[in-house]
């Protein structure tokens, strides 16, 4: 496989603002008087009639809603024990979604939701049925002939198979950077064949886009995905189609046995496409 430009990518939103600070004129002296005067009637008619200020359009007690910043207030903080977050969901979600979770083949269950949560990989919205939302970074890892490598499937603790045939993703970690967590999804889904330092972001190849539907791991909830998606390059990668180990997954949170009860991905099946597959 030819290797690319050793290059990272420049790319990504971490430009930063500038700002021009233009010069303050000096005001003349009838300026300053009228400006002294505005404010003595400003001041004793706010005395007289307080109601006068709500008729000020630059005044605002509430700064979010002033400055239109989207309030996270309906967000559900992480759930003291996956049962507090079972209590929360049943009557939020339908009786038979719920009863599916983890039975379902290709499904997980709620301590798997319990440690997203618990990692600060997933928020939930207080609605029925709850909105989960997660930030996923997605690489398409790029081969030669123009070919792209898909995840075809996984093989779950459980013994059960799901499809997948997406490339390469990984939900991100709180503060986690596309970078980071490129280079973290790469060591975890495919550390077992190939060194995870060899990955090379192709420059330019960034994309943010939103999606919402039905989560496949949990029937009923519905999920906002925040994809981060790049192309990228790995050195070393089978040109076969071939299998994986997942490396941790999961956390097991201050020595709990959440972990152990929580369903996870055992191993990856991956296989080259053309890239024009994945478009259609």
């Amino acid at each position: 496989m030819s290797w690319p430009p050793q290059s990272i990518n420049k790319s990504l939103p971490n430009a930063k603002s500038i700002f021009f600070t233009l010069p303050k004129p000096t005001p003349c002296l009838p300026d300053v008087f009228l400006t002294a005067i505005s404010l003595l009637f400003f001041i004793s008619s706010t005395k007289r009639n307080p109601s006068f200020v709500k008729f000020l359009p630059f005044v605002s007690s509430d700064r979010r809603r002033f400055l239109k910043i989207p309030s996270m207030s309906h967000s559900r903080p992480p759930f003291a024990t996956p049962q507090a977050l079972s209590d929360w969901l049943k009557p939020r979600l339908p009786s038979d979604s719920l009863a599916s979770w983890g039975v379902k083949p290709g499904t997980k269950n709620v301590h798997n939701l319990w440690l997203e949560l618990s990692e600060g990989e997933t928020s939930l919205v207080d609605s029925s049925p709850p909105l989960r939302t997660v930030n996923v970074v997605t690489v398409r890892l790029m081969g030669k002939d123009d070919l792209v490598l898909v995840e075809s499937r996984q093989q779950l603790s459980d013994g059960s198979f799901r499809d997948r045939f997406r490339p390469l993703s990984e939900k991100m970690k709180p503060n986690e950077t596309v970078e980071e967590a490129v280079v973290r999804a790469v060591k975890e889904e495919l550390g077992s064949v190939i060194d995870p330092g060899s990955v090379r972001i192709v420059p330019g190849s960034y994309i943010k886009k939103l999606e919402e539907r039905n989560s496949a791991s949990y029937p009923g909830l519905p999920a906002r995905y925040v994809l981060h998606s790049v192309d990228a390059w790995v050195e070393g990668l089978p040109e076969e189609d071939f299998c994986t180990d997942e490396q941790e997954e999961y956390q097991d949170l201050n020595g709990t046995m959440e972990l152990e009860k929580a369903v996870s991905v055992r191993k990856h099946f991956w296989k080259w496409v053309s890239s024009d597959s994945l478009r259609s």
